[in-house]
């Protein structure tokens, strides 16, 4: 478990200090902000890791370094801000303020922009989970009754959008009239977003003899590192309005949110190093199950609270079945080109699933 020695000094690091500096008070709910953003990304990581795999090692690198960054203290400290900002009306100055000098008074105007954030990451995730069901290059099924109708949906065009934009439009019509606007524009946002980043393929696609092949991966690469942070970004949303439930103190719930992203970073190097994805062929099924209904949650949330700890239980249940149902088509491969003396030796072999 190479890959996680660096995730552990840190947050053995960290601890500390904070032990030293804050009390041991502190020093545990940074780790437990930890366990909620790891809880609440599982799925984050499994993902990450599919996009990852197929980008040039430059980029993977990029994406586990600046990426780190980003992730950190973008969409986990200077995101909040830039919305609670843009949903209040007041300055990113005085949002910065709030955060050092009135937590209490930012947490509440955090809760009011909810809506609006609950909207845009569950839109864009609506539509990464939609994207992937609806797509009909995919030679792999785990639920195949259901997965093979999806598919033959994917052939009409615009067919997430259309579904998406549907599914906005029902929520904004229950909601109270006070959040429909929030709930609207951050909905278009969210969709706005996934199309954006996802036309950008066609955008930069040119001819062979008028771009190298280098050329071509470096832009491809561009485009993965901006969807994968969009991602993070959506993933980001409920840790962050939930961190507040635990913690009043912006360092904590930066240090604790922080190092759940790096664990997050260290599963995604440890799935692409390992091949898991490929071992395990419906575990990526799992993970878009999984951010189907994250993004269900979120909407959900809009009217009613929904506490973290559904949100985090669910995807590990539906990461789980994924798990179990590849271990038993990965049994069931073993036995077809097992010995015909083995099978002999152990004749309720093929029982096992």
């Amino acid at each position: 478990m190479r890959s996680f020695y660096g995730s552990h000094a840190i947050l053995t690091l960290v601890l500390i200090a904070v032990f030293v500096t804050d009390g041991i008070k502190d020093a545990f709910l940074v780790l437990v902000l930890a366990i909620l953003e790891i809880s609440l990304s599982v799925d984050n990581a499994v993902v990450n890791a599919g996009v990852l795999k197929n980008m040039e090692p430059i980029w993977q690198k990029r994406f586990l370094t600046w990426g780190m960054l980003i992730a950190v203290f973008g969409m986990r400290l200077v995101f909040p801000v830039m919305v609670v900002s843009f949903a209040t009306g007041l300055s990113s100055h005085d949002v910065i303020l709030l955060v050092i000098n009135s937590p209490e008074q930012y947490t509440h105007h955090l809760h009011q922009a909810h809506p609006m954030i609950a909207s845009l990451g569950g839109m864009f995730l609506l539509m990464v989970g939609l994207s992937f069901m609806f797509d009909e290059t995919r030679d792999v099924l785990w639920i195949g009754a259901i997965e093979k109708r999806l598919q033959s949906l994917g052939k009409i065009d615009a067919v997430n959008t259309t579904i998406s934009l549907a599914c906005l439009l029902i929520i904004s019509a229950t909601v109270p009239s006070e959040i429909k606007a929030s709930v609207l524009i951050g909905g278009i946002w969210g969709i706005f977003l996934y199309g954006f980043v996802s036309s950008l393929d066609s955008l930069f696609a040119v001819s062979e003899d008028q771009m190298s092949i280098t050329q071509t991966a470096k832009r491809g690469g561009l485009i993965a590192f901006l969807y994968l942070e969009l991602l993070d970004a959506s993933f980001s949303f409920d840790g962050v309005i939930g961190a507040f439930a635990i913690s009043q103190e912006i360092q904590i719930i930066t240090l604790g949110l922080g190092i759940g992203a790096l664990y997050v970073r260290s599963l995604t190097i440890y799935l692409v190093k390992k091949g898991v994805l490929d071992q395990y062929i419906y575990l990526e099924h799992g993970a878009h199950y999984a951010i189907l209904a994250l993004a269900m949650l979120m909407l959900a949330s809009i009217v009613h609270e929904i506490p973290e700890v559904i949100t985090g239980v669910t995807g590990a249940v539906l990461i789980g079945l994924s798990l179990w149902s590849s271990n038993s088509y990965n049994k069931q491969q073993a036995l077809l080109v097992a010995p015909e003396s083995l099978k002999q030796r152990y004749p309720n072999l093929h029982n096992i699933s």
